[in-house]
């Protein structure tokens, strides 16, 4: 009996575990802390609202992860504002839910300053 009982305990914990989602989240490879960050599906300029606003300071600083919500896996443009003031948008990058994405200052090359 008691190992029925383990065994049922330990398959619950199993399965809790698995049901649980990873956040998708963006990890800031940049040389500056970012300020706004927005994505919207690629090519439609529709950006939805500043992830920034779910860390606990409102901006996400070099090496830093950012949890992103209300996000499909597909390919999105990014919009970002950095400390130093320069904006920038990115095109086409790639974003599956429940995994890390990420921008690094090569790729803003793009963007200028």
């Amino acid at each position: 009996m008691l190992k029925a009982l383990l065994g049922a305990a330990l398959l619950l914990g199993c399965i809790s575990t698995s049901a649980s989602a990873k956040d998708t989240q963006f990890w800031n490879l940049t040389a500056h802390t970012i300020t706004a960050f927005q994505l919207s599906p690629a090519g439609k300029d529709d950006w939805g609202s500043d992830q920034t606003a779910n860390d606990s300071d409102h901006s996400v600083d070099h090496d830093e992860r950012l949890k992103i919500t209300g996000i499909k896996s597909g390919v999105y443009d990014v919009k970002f504002t950095d400390k130093t003031g320069r904006s920038c948008i990115l095109r086409d990058i790639a974003v599956k839910e429940g995994a890390v994405f990420s921008i690094d200052e090569k790729k803003t090359k793009a963007c200028g300053k």
